[in-house]
């Protein structure tokens, strides 16, 4: 099923496979296609990377459904939460699609494909500051949501706002510390720090998570069991929403949806896909972090610091000290 070449000519290569799920794949001028995983000999014809535009001849693509993704086809812009912006994610068939060659990266080269995935993925992994943009909103949500309320003054609401604050400004730390702490290959290209990009990634798995719990805390149960807009709007209904969820002179019911309605598409709706289940297997799930950073700590230098610091010496071999001392 992975994308592949079906034949060669002297102009260029035709593949035929898939690649799933793709974000924003039907609003990008160009798809990049690459190896997702380390590749032997035998999977050469696997080994491939070009770039086409994402008009090509050739190439399908299948919508993703999202959470309430129906709400889109309503009337109801307030059910939407997020009313200014959208996503996809897409299956993007290849049905033997020509590539030239000036448009080939990789081309058989397997030996390489592995390096190749670790590399991108770690440029990937840094990227993930973007899901700290995400959060400032939810954030700013959970705030407003809160001053709607009138539980904006409670110690422990002021509490959790600070905790989602310290999360999302440490997922901005990370992205920041392996950019800063990369540097230049041979060649002029500019490399992150491949372990730092890995731990940033990693908490990007976690922080948004529970950010996105203490906004549905701070929010109540009313996010997720309001009526409608068209209730809202309704002549027979509307009257006794502006009644009951009214909660001062100044905050109307219909403000207070809106707000709601936003933390709701946020952490349960169509941007919640985004927000959290991107966050948790884009560019490789977590366990693929975890095996990155097993690679890249120096265990031996940490190991070594702590030897010196406590007097055992360089290059002893505890477990033959500890027999040849038992014998004499």
């Amino acid at each position: 099923m992975y994308l592949r070449i079906v034949d060669e000519t002297a102009d260029g290569i035709v593949v035929r496979g898939a690649k799933a799920h793709q974000t924003g794949a039907v609003n990008s001028h160009e798809i990049i296609v690459m190896p997702t995983i380390t590749m032997r000999e035998k999977d050469r014809d696997f080994a491939i990377s070009f770039a086409l535009p994402s008009d090509a001849r050739g190439i399908i693509y299948i919508m993703g459904r999202q959470a309430s993704d129906t709400r889109k086809l309503e009337n109801n812009p307030i059910d939407l939460g997020n009313i200014k912006y959208g996503g996809h994610e897409a299956l993007v068939i290849f049905d033997d699609v020509f590539v030239p060659w000036d448009r080939v990266f990789m081309c058989r080269e397997y030996e390489f494909a592995g390096e190749l995935v670790e590399r991108f993925a770690a440029y990937h992994r840094q990227s993930y500051a973007c899901k700290t943009g995400v959060g400032d909103v939810l954030i700013g949500a959970a705030q407003t949501a809160a001053e709607y309320n009138g539980a904006h003054k409670a110690s422990h609401i002021k509490d959790k706002i600070i905790e989602m604050n310290h999360l999302n400004e440490t997922l901005y730390c990370g992205s920041i510390a392996c950019a800063a702490e990369g540097r230049a290959e041979a060649s002029g290209t500019f490399c992150v720090n491949m372990l730092l990009a890995n731990v940033s990634k990693q908490n990007v798995t976690r922080f948004p998570y529970e950010i996105a719990r203490l906004a549905q805390d701070i929010a109540g149960g009313l996010m997720v069991t309001l009526p409608s807009e068209a209730d809202l709007t309704s002549p027979e209904t509307g009257r006794w929403l502006e009644k009951y969820f009214k909660t001062g002179s100044e905050i109307s019911a219909e403000n207070r949806m809106r707000i709601l309605r936003l933390i709701e598409n946020l952490t349960l709706g169509s941007a919640a896909v985004g927000y959290l289940t991107e966050s948790m297997h884009g560019a490789g799930s977590p366990q693929a972090q975890r095996i990155m950073i097993s690679r890249l700590v120096n265990m031996e230098k940490k190991q070594r610091y702590a030897k010196d610091l406590c007097g055992i010496p360089s290059g002893c071999r505890d477990q033959g000290e500890r027999s040849s001392r038992a014998e004499t």
